[in-house]
């Protein structure tokens, strides 16, 4: 569901001394391409010439002979990543930044450096304040009811009892899983859980907020209300960062993008002219024509959703039919 980072996962990040340069002067990259009124607001994100490399471990090198060798622990192959490249921006209060971009080009593990979550192997990040990395801050447990999840994210978050009995029923209700808020969240799927998780962190306002791909699996409405919370988020000052491959969410919510690429910026600027840029490029090499197909396959499941839930409440009995019946 979240766009990640292939190599990240199963891997370590190092920091060479020699790649541990701080930007002397953090100002100097403060401009926003796009809202100049933002300008003379105070940034609250700075990466400078930010830097992530993992160190991999390969296969099995060739293994020993004979019983010992067997036995013996055999070496591995070791390999570094260059997961970010340099890669420097600003945000500032007020703004939505989308994040495009294949996946393996950076997007989650950009987002996790700013969260805090990844050191740096060269250059830095600022930030005015904690960022809330979604589904970090307000983390589920499979085995407890979508309730008791409510509670105990809302208290990882910083609410008291008392605030979290006055939201949960928006909370619940945000999320549209109804009568399984009284389930484990092992029997909900995986959009459920997602929605669930957005409407925890949403929740609480956030002066710096980091989304990876909880919009793409609601339907059409719980799109809707995310994108409206998130203009909320803006107009209270917060900073909201959206990494999505739904482009049409990017372009409801997002006045910049940036477009990374193989771990580096290859564009930044009005969502518009970097969608485009986008575009254009997957099309010339065919990766439009995949997008086309999910998005179409995601828009038959939500009318599936929806012709169940109008099934279950008895408004019709009207047979569902896909684009290719």
């Amino acid at each position: 569901m979240a766009a990640s980072d292939p190599a990240a996962p199963a891997a370590t990040p190092t920091n060479p001394a020699a790649d541990a340069a701080t930007p002397t002067n953090p100002a100097a990259h403060a401009a926003s391409p796009t809202n100049p009124a933002a300008d003379a607001a105070a940034p609250t994100v700075i990466v400078a010439n930010l830097h992530i490399v993992y160190r991999v471990r390969g296969a099995d090198a060739a293994p020993r002979g004979g019983v010992l060798g067997r036995l013996l622990p055999t070496g591995r192959a070791t390999r570094e990543v260059h997961a970010l490249r340099g890669v420097s921006l600003t945000a500032h209060r007020g703004e939505a930044v989308g994040l495009i971009g294949r996946n393996g080009s950076g997007k989650s593990t950009l987002m996790r450096a700013i969260a805090g979550l990844l050191p740096a192997s060269g250059g830095g990040v600022w930030t005015s304040h904690q960022a809330s990395l979604l589904g970090v801050n307000a983390a589920l447990m499979p085995g407890l009811t979508g309730a008791r999840n409510i509670e105990l994210g809302g208290l990882a978050m910083g609410l008291t009892r008392a605030e979290i009995a006055q939201r949960a029923p928006e909370i619940s209700e945000f999320a549209g899983i109804g009568e399984f808020i009284s389930l484990p969240m092992s029997a909900y799927s995986s959009g459920m859980s997602a929605r669930l998780r957005f409407a925890i962190a949403a929740a609480v306002d956030h002066d710096i907020l980091l989304i990876d791909e909880a919009l793409a699996t609601g339907d059409a409405q719980f799109q809707r209300r995310s994108e409206e919370r998130i203009a909320e988020l803006r107009q209270q000052a917060g900073t909201v960062f959206l990494v999505s491959h739904a482009l049409g969410s990017i372009r409801a919510t997002c006045e910049r993008t940036i477009w990374l690429h193989e771990g580096l910026i290859r564009m930044d600027g009005p969502t518009d002219e970097v969608i485009g840029a986008y575009d254009a490029w997957a099309m010339d090499r065919g990766i439009g024509r995949t997008r086309q197909l999910r998005a179409r396959a995601a828009t038959e499941e939500r009318a599936r959703a929806q012709l169940a839930r109008e099934r279950a409440e008895g408004l019709t009995a009207a047979p569902f039919h896909s684009y290719d019946d």
